[in-house]
């Protein structure tokens, strides 16, 4: 399953966001590191503070219209 990503508020680093059940439209983070701190001094991973975070999910894909053309050919004139 293909996730969305959104943008994490705090490192702004582009994660994946899972779906919140009642709540459209807004998306958990995944845990995720900081740029650049995956561990601190004693060696134990760090998570960024936006970890599991409630964000607001891109825009869903919408189909895309076509515009009707003047000098497009007619259905009936097509046979």
């Amino acid at each position: 399953m293909v996730m969305p990503r959104a943008q994490c508020p705090r490192c702004e680093r582009t994660v994946a966001a899972a779906p919140i059940p009642d709540a459209p439209g807004r998306g958990r983070l995944w845990r995720h590191d900081e740029p650049g701190t995956r561990r601190d001094a004693d060696g134990a991973l760090v998570s960024c503070p936006g970890s599991l975070e409630a964000v607001e999910l891109p825009t869903p894909v919408t189909q895309l219209t076509l515009d009707e053309r003047e000098d497009a050919a007619a259905p009936d004139a097509l046979f």
